[in-house]
C-alpha cells in the first residue's frame, strides 16, 4: 500500500475511532447521570424512616395522654357519685378535693391532648407528602433507568457497528501502527496532523530538521516525537523552509520508537508549547 493511500485510510479510520470512543465515553458516563436521583431517593427514604419513627413515638404519647384523661374522668365521676352517700363534713371535703383535682387534671390533659394531636396530625401530613415524593421519585428513577438502558443499548449497537467498520478499515495497515493510532485518538481525537515547515501543527513543537525531511519525503508513517500524532507534510506560505539531507542534518538516534510512542507522552499546547518551541528553535535543532 502506498504511503498516501495509507494516510487516507488512517484519516477515514480517525473519524470512525473518534466517534466510537465518544460513544464508549457516553456509555461509561451515562449511569452517573442517575446517581443524583438515586442518592436523593435514598435520602428521602431514610428521612421517611426517621420521621415515621418520630410519628410512632408521638402516637404512643397521645395514647398515654388519652389513658390518663380517661382515668381522670373516672376519678371525677367516682367523686361526684360519692357525694350522694357522704355523712360527714370531712368526707365532703375529701371528695370535693378529689373531684377538683380530677377536674384540673382532666382539663390539663385535654389541653395537652389537643396540642399533641395537632402535632401528630401535622406529622402525618408530612409523612403523606414524603410518601408521595418517594413514589414520584421512584417512578422518575425507574423511567430514567429504562430510558438509560435503551440509550446504552443503542450506543452499544453503534459501537459494535463502528468496531466492525474499524476492523475492515484497518486491514492492510501495520497492527503496531493501528495500536499507536488508537491510543492517540483516545487521548486527542485528532491523530493525524500536518507538518508546516518543520513545526508540528498538533503540538506546535519545532521538529528536528532531519525528521521533518523524512516527513516531507513521505516514505513511511512517522509519529511526532512530542505529541505522538501521525505526521504528513503540508506546504506553508508563511516561510520558505529548506530541508536538509540525512547526512547534513545528522542522526536522530535519540528519537527511538519506545520514546516516540510511550503511553505517558502528552500533547503540549498553548503557551507552554510555544515556549518550548521557542527554546528548541534556538537550541540544538536550529539549523
Amino acid at each position: 500500500m502506498k504511503m498516501s493511500e495509507e494516510l487516507e485510510k488512517l484519516k477515514e479510520l480517525q473519524e470512525v475511532l473518534a466517534e466510537k470512543y465518544d460513544f464508549e465515553s457516553k456509555v461509561e458516563e451515562l449511569p452517573k447521570s442517575l446517581e443524583g436521583s438515586t442518592v436523593s431517593l435514598e435520602k428521602f427514604k431514610q428521612d421517611f424512616i426517621a420521621k415515621n419513627s418520630e410519628y410512632e413515638a408521638k402516637k404512643a404519647v397521645v395514647a398515654s395522654i388519652k389513658e390518663q384523661l380517661e382515668q381522670a374522668l373516672k376519678d371525677r365521676e367516682a367523686g361526684e357519685k360519692g357525694m350522694d352517700s357522704i355523712s360527714t363534713h370531712r368526707e365532703y371535703e375529701m371528695l370535693d378535693k378529689q373531684i377538683n383535682e380530677a377536674q384540673e387534671r382532666e382539663n390539663n390533659l385535654r389541653k395537652e391532648l389537643l396540642r399533641e394531636e395537632k402535632i401528630l396530625a401535622d406529622m402525618n401530613d408530612s409523612l403523606k407528602s414524603d410518601e408521595e415524593l418517594i413514589t414520584s421519585t421512584e417512578k422518575e428513577v425507574e423511567e430514567s433507568k429504562a430510558n438509560l438502558s435503551q440509550e446504552i443499548s443503542s450506543l452499544n449497537s453503534k459501537i459494535a457497528s463502528l468496531t466492525k467498520k474499524e476492523k475492515e478499515m484497518s486491514e492492510g495497515i501495520d497492527p503496531e501502527t493501528i495500536i499507536k493510532f488508537q491510543r492517540i485518538i483516545k487521548r486527542n481525537h485528532e491523530g493525524i496532523v500536518a507538518v508546516r515547515g518543520n513545526v508540528c501543527s498538533g503540538c506546535h513543537m519545532i521538529l528536528p530538521s532531519q525528521f521533518a525531511n523524512e516527513v516531507h519525503r513521505g516514505e513511511k508513517i512517522l509519529f511526532c516525537p512530542y505529541c505522538s500524532r501521525i505526521l504528513f507534510y503540508e506546504e506553508s506560505d508563511e516561510e520558505d523552509y529548506s530541508y536538509l539531507s540525512m547526512e547534513e542534518a545528522g542522526s536522530l538516534a535519540d528519537l527511538d520508537d519506545e520514546e516516540l510512542f510511550a503511553d505517558e507522552a502528552e500533547a503540549l499546547d498553548g503557551e507552554e508549547a510555544d515556549e518550548v518551541s521557542s527554546d528548541m528553535g534556538q537550541g540544538d535543532y536550529n539549523e
